[in-house]
């Protein structure tokens, strides 16, 4: 990390708050500024005096603090910083985090920035496993919170071992590296350039309770859109109904049918690139039920008709002052994968294919890697297995590099 940055530390109320003693100062060695706010249980454990001494920072503590609030402010706390670290982060802090709460200067804080915020649970194993604190993980994950840990070993209390401990404080520097390294690329490859993204599967209704969908899990296209974000990209990543993460520092639509899916990308335009990932069905009911059909004993299935759904890679494909400089499919096929993607290339008119097996036998629906192969028409590329987030580099640090030479071919 080649530049200073702003840190804001919030001091949880543990035992483990004694690390960040050490975590100031190592920061603080790399160029750093830090301000430290200190939750009221943090008080028992490590003092201000220790914190500002090493911050050389006023050491805030108090919401209501009349001459913090006049001369600092909540507000400016939460936006003057590159990063908020949390740690310890106990369990009472991570369920108000979760919560939404704003009752004291560290909740508050946090819930008025829009900046990364990366946590560092530490508490009783019993506590971090229990079934409370996995949901408010779960939904803190969702709202782009990024975790390092806990770790696993031996607790303060005698007997007690298992995950979560707070992590040691060379391992908590290099996540915090990671997250403001995931910024720092803004001058990368795709610096500068807006890429959309569909992700998952649609949801076509049959009635209020069923549906017609494919099986995708959006991890590929999740990872894509992480990718080009991390190459500096302004990332819009349309998804279909999945129950992954939302990636922090990209903009993401949530649909549920095809029709949604391609209003949003065309929403979403203009864009320099253009990856279609979703899995979309192919049909749609032509007049959904209102109501829940209902099985009656001895009377037939009901028929469904089906009808077409718009094929959104084709029609955002066509030529026109809309289309994205490069237009990048997917097609997930279970045999003549080649031969499939190459006709699909021909006939969606897009600038590359990207074709892989998605067979049972593959474990690429639903799996971490993936085997996939570029068709474009300058040939075929045959890519090793490798993991989606690689595989996702890769397209998206391909695409930069064709991006740059249709630009300079233009010029």
């Amino acid at each position: 990390m080649a530049s200073a940055k702003r840190i804001l530390l919030i001091i949880g109320g543990g035992i483990a708050a004694y690390k960040c003693l050490e975590l100031i100062r190592r920061l603080r060695e790399r160029g750093h500024s830090v301000r430290a706010i200190m939750t009221k249980a943090a008080h028992q454990f490590v003092t201000p005096l220790s914190v500002g001494a090493l911050t050389n920072e006023r050491v805030l503590t108090d919401l209501f603090d009349l001459d913090d609030e006049r001369e600092i402010g909540h507000i400016r706390l939460a936006r003057d910083n590159d990063i908020i670290i949390v740690a310890p982060a106990t369990a009472d802090l991570l369920a108000r985090m979760a919560g939404g709460h704003a009752d004291d200067l560290a909740t508050a804080v946090l819930l008025a920035t829009k900046n990364p915020v990366l946590v560092a649970p530490a508490m009783n194993p019993a506590m971090w496993l229990n079934a409370a604190t996995r949901r408010n993980v779960a939904q803190l994950q969702k709202d782009g919170i990024e975790f390092v840990g806990p770790a696993a070993g031996e607790m303060a209390e005698r007997g007690e071992a298992g995950p979560g401990r707070l992590v040691e404080v060379p391992q908590l520097i290099a996540a915090i590296e990671t997250v403001l390294d995931e910024g720092k690329e803004k001058g990368g490859l795709l610096a500068g350039r807006h890429v959309i993204v569909t992700s998952g599967p649609t949801h076509e209704p049959i009635d209020p309770i069923r549906y017609l969908a494919n099986r995708s899990s959006g991890k590929q296209g999740f990872e894509l859109a992480v990718a080009a974000r991390d190459l500096g990209a302004r990332v819009t990543l349309i998804s279909g109904p999945v129950s992954l993460p939302e990636p922090h520092g990209v903009d993401i639509v949530r649909i549920k049918t095809a029709a949604e899916m391609l209003e949003a990308v065309r929403a979403s335009l203009p864009a320099d690139i253009a990856v279609f990932a979703a899995a979309v069905a192919d049909w749609r009911v032509a007049s959904p039920e209102l109501e829940k059909i209902k099985k009656t004993e001895g009377k037939a299935a009901p028929a469904l008709a089906l009808i077409e759904n718009t094929d959104i890679l084709k029609s955002i494909a066509q030529p026109g002052p809309a289309r994205p400089s490069l237009v990048i499919g997917f097609a997930a096929e279970t045999q003549d994968v080649l031969a499939h993607a190459k006709k699909k290339l021909k006939s969606k008119r897009a600038d590359w294919i990207i074709a892989n097996d998605v067979s049972p036998s593959s474990g690429v629906m639903g799996g971490e890697n993936n085997t996939v192969h570029v068709i474009s028409a300058a040939g075929v590329e045959s890519w090793p297995e490798m993991s989606k987030a690689k595989v996702a580099r890769k397209i998206m640090e391909r695409a930069a590099t064709e991006l740059h030479a249709k630009r300079t071919a233009a010029e």
